[in-house]
């Protein structure tokens, strides 16, 4: 059953619908687990472990593996910080991205549905996800990017798998606007996080940091917010297992926006529900540069009801976390992913997060999703002869 966040109406799982028809207000997926939670044991260790919990046809399923991504302790980091500290890193699934969890749920249902189309607006990650399960499930891909503000690894991952790429004179929230009036009038199905079957596959980072923990929740789940779909997703997989019994507690979840692009932030240091949309979002952070996002009710509805927090932090703030984890942990992650571990060292300097609280911070992305800001914050090799005398010099007195 799909319902609708605001007021409730109710709506058959296979209806074509984005938003609510009486409110217009975001749609969301109502699941009632009722499996053991050792159903999971002995499954190969991707999403579809847990396809009990994800209400599509498993026959129908488009998959590349995606899931069951690395979840790793950064005792140097944590140390550092004074919590324990694990990462949980998303850009170890197939095209670089958390995408991919709701994609591959999201073509699932497209492939249910019996479309031949399917669509996104995108800041990069998920056209470079879509074009790839629309090439794995033989479905013609249509991509809307903003023009001259997508990151040269995604575009061309988009154009690579095939994918009909138009540049959009505009910002994201032009381009999404334009490619959801075209799927109301059904010329093809959209896959943005409006769709409520994207979020699906999302919610299971939720169900796998339990599951890593031993069954346990962290004090604090702490991850980059854009367009507002994962901090909710992962609190709907957190709280479905904790109502399944599962586990004992639920984590406090805490979304960190870049300074330039803080809707969901600037309402919850209001303590609104309502989202005043920013026009001209600007950061460094591309994955997260979006002023309206299309999910807020439902990211503040997580943050409220978890007792959790919202924070920004500067571009500068952003490429200074990237780098440290990076360069203590070996955990290389694109500029909107080093947001979770920006607000993580900033909330802690504040004392909004105590010492000694056991946090997971989501990063969403790969390095390489945007090298030429990566490379841009490096200083360059060094040039120097092949001559063994001159290079041993050199390292000694390095």
């Amino acid at each position: 059953m799909i319902r609708c966040v605001s007021c409730g109406a109710e709506y058959d799982d296979d209806e074509v619908i984005y938003t609510c028809e009486k409110c217009g207000s975001v749609l969301e997926l109502v699941c009632d687990i009722d499996v053991s939670k050792d159903i999971f044991d002995g499954r190969r260790d991707n999403l579809w472990k847990f396809k009990e919990c994800i209400p599509v046809d498993e026959s129908k399923i488009v998959s590349l593996d995606e899931g069951g991504t690395p979840f790793c302790k950064c005792d140097k980091l944590g140390s550092e910080l004074g919590v324990n500290l694990y990462v949980k890193v998303e850009g170890s699934n197939p095209t670089g991205s958390f995408k991919d969890r709701g994609m591959t749920v999201g073509m699932t249902k497209a492939m249910e549905l019996g479309v031949s189309t399917v669509g996104c607006a995108s800041t990069g990650n998920t056209s470079a996800s879509l074009a790839a399960y629309a090439a794995r499930g033989g479905l013609r891909c249509i991509v809307f990017l903003p023009s001259g503000k997508v990151a040269l690894g995604k575009l061309a991952q988009a154009m690579f798998h095939g994918a009909e790429v138009m540049s959009i004179n505009g910002n994201f929230d032009e381009a999404l606007e334009a490619m959801t009036a075209l799927a109301l009038e059904k010329h093809l199905y959209l896959l943005n996080s409006i769709n409520p079957y994207r979020l699906e596959g999302q919610k299971t980072i939720g169900y796998e940091i339990l599951r890593d923990l031993g069954w346990q929740s962290p004090d604090r789940i702490i991850l980059p917010v854009g367009n507002a779909g994962n901090i909710s997703a992962i609190w709907k997989g957190v709280s479905e297992f904790y109502n399944a019994g599962f586990v004992k507690d639920l984590p406090m979840m805490t979304g960190i926006q870049a300074e330039g692009a803080c809707p969901v932030t600037n309402a919850f240091r209001k303590g609104d529900k309502t989202v005043v949309p920013v026009e001209n979002p600007e950061t460094i952070a591309t994955a997260i540069r979006i002023g309206a996002p299309v999910s807020d009710i439902k990211a503040l509805n997580a943050i409220y009801d978890s007792n959790g927090y919202s924070e920004t932090v500067s571009d500068e703030e952003i490429l200074d976390a990237q780098k440290l984890l990076a360069r203590t942990e070996g955990i290389g992650v694109e500029p909107a992913s080093a947001a979770s571990i920006a607000g993580l060292k900033k909330l802690v300097d504040q004392g909004v997060i105590d010492k000694g609280e056991t946090i997971t911070c989501v990063v969403t992305g790969h390095l390489l999703k945007d090298p030429n800001t990566a490379i841009d914050a490096c200083t360059k090799p060094t040039e120097v002869d092949a001559d063994i005398d001159t290079l041993r010099n050199l390292l000694m007195n390095k």
